[in-house]
């Protein structure tokens, strides 16, 4: 009875060593060159946006096409911070309290108030110039993108550790100043 037990135990070791693990670390990888695509690629469509002040619908397109060739499917969050100079006053109601000096202001768009610039409710051709988002020189921008399913070695960790979840395997935050107005 021990002999077939120690014999079942070293057959069930040696299948997880001989499959189970190669196949763990093989899905590890691919999570590894899924998060450096997605970065990779976050990277590049913040950069194109800076550096042009504004998105289309094709740029936006074309950076959701790249995401999706991972494989995995992707929350994206997108954040415009549009500085503005507001006057100061001693008294908001008076304005002969100006004072000399001005706030910066940062007001805050996101996917909320870009998106429906992107994509209208309308019938207008993808190229048209009003379904452009225009950002300016100074602004704010980024962009933030974090996977919504399970990935391959998501499943191979919560299986190899009994069930303990793990969290999001790919994810990406970029961001930065906005540089030049090229519209």
């Amino acid at each position: 009875m021990i002999d077939s037990l120690s014999k079942m135990l070293a057959a069930l070791l040696a299948v997880l060593l001989l499959y189970i693990y190669p196949a763990a670390e093989a899905a590890n990888r691919q999570d590894e060159l899924s998060q450096l695509t997605v970065y990779n690629t976050v990277t590049s469509f913040v950069d194109a946006v800076r550096t042009k002040g504004y998105i289309t619908p094709t740029m936006y397109n074309q950076f959701q096409q790249e995401l999706s060739l991972t494989g995995n499917t992707y929350n994206t969050q997108i954040e415009h911070l549009h500085k503005k100079y507001v006057p100061a006053y001693d008294d908001p109601a008076n304005q002969l309290g100006f004072t000399g000096e001005f706030d910066a202001v940062m007001n805050g768009y996101y996917n909320e108030q870009i998106m429906p610039v992107l994509y209208p409710d309308n019938l207008v051709s993808i190229d048209d110039p009003s379904r452009k988002y225009f950002l300016t020189s100074g602004d704010s921008f980024r962009v933030e993108v974090q996977n919504t399913n399970r990935t391959p070695g998501a499943i191979f960790q919560e299986w190899l550790h009994f069930g303990a979840e793990s969290v999001n395997r790919v994810t990406a935050n970029y961001g930065g100043m906005v540089l030049n107005e090229d519209y």
